[in-house]
């Protein structure tokens, strides 16, 4: 996790919130630093997490854990961390029988309409523990990134429906936590990634987008993050909070910084 990030949003694994739903947007930039940070951040904060993962191996995973501190192999042993590997799956699930359940079973449906075995899955990871087992403080369910299934064949209805399910498995049931990766396509004639990324922005409590920066590649501003925090339930005019900072990052951390203060301009 990063420590300069913890600090903006006012937290640290010991100390956090339950029940809410984090939304991480990324716009003509790479946003998987937002997902290693909650990755590691919840693993140190003794949570039990169930990760989707449509768009890296878990092998990148862990190396960029290790990086942070964390050990995914050593999470997934002792039954801490659940990893769906959505390119290794998405293979498999061609070569099993018919008959046999699957995660990703839509991949094989012709008219590929519902997340339902998905969210099955993420329902039976999370599941709370049995008495004799390790107590993890509470289930956090991290998706990395819900555009992925757009590109497969599903619609935005369909994804957001499964979001609204594991909401109500996860957040309120559980009272645990729901981070997910959004890609920003810029294209306007992109509706169905649109209709997804504005349904989960009016549902979420907080909201992070990284954005490339206007004026083009920089070697010491690599882009700049907007935090937005929200109560879904209050008028707009009283929910809404939103700071934004420049960001540079490097091999272990990241460098946040207030616009047009970065070292290498001062």
């Amino acid at each position: 996790m990063f420590p300069e990030l913890n600090n903006l949003l006012n937290t640290t694994p010991d100390r956090t919130e339950q029940g809410k739903l984090t939304l991480l947007c990324d716009a003509k930039t790479d946003g998987s630093f937002l997902v290693h940070h909650f990755l590691s951040f919840y693993l140190k904060a003794n949570c039990k997490v169930c990760f989707v993962a449509l768009v890296q191996s878990f092998s990148h995973y862990n190396i960029v854990g290790r990086k942070l501190g964390v050990s995914l192999t050593a999470a997934r042993e002792c039954g801490q961390l659940v990893f769906l590997e959505g390119l290794k799956s998405s293979v498999d699930v061609f070569f099993r029988a018919q008959a046999e359940p699957h995660p990703l079973q839509f991949l094989r449906e012709a008219d590929a309409g519902s997340l339902q075995p998905v969210y099955e899955f993420v329902r039976e990871a999370l599941k709370p523990v049995e008495d004799g087992q390790a107590a993890w403080r509470y289930p956090v369910l991290l998706v990395d990134d819900l555009s992925v299934l757009l590109s497969l064949g599903l619609g935005a209805v369909a994804v957001l429906d499964f979001m609204h399910y594991c909401r109500v498995a996860v957040c309120w049931e559980q009272k645990g936590n729901i981070v997910a990766l959004v890609h920003d396509s810029g294209d306007a004639e992109d509706e169905e990634n649109d209709i997804l990324l504005n349904g989960l922005s009016h549902q979420s409590h907080l909201i992070l987008r990284a954005e490339g920066l206007a004026t083009g590649f920089c070697r010491d501003v690599h882009g700049q993050l907007r935090i937005l925090w929200r109560t879904p339930s209050q008028p707009a005019a009283q929910r809404d909070r939103s700071l934004t900072y420049q960001y540079k990052i490097q091999d272990k951390s990241v460098s946040f910084f207030a616009k047009g203060m970065s070292p290498a301009v001062l």
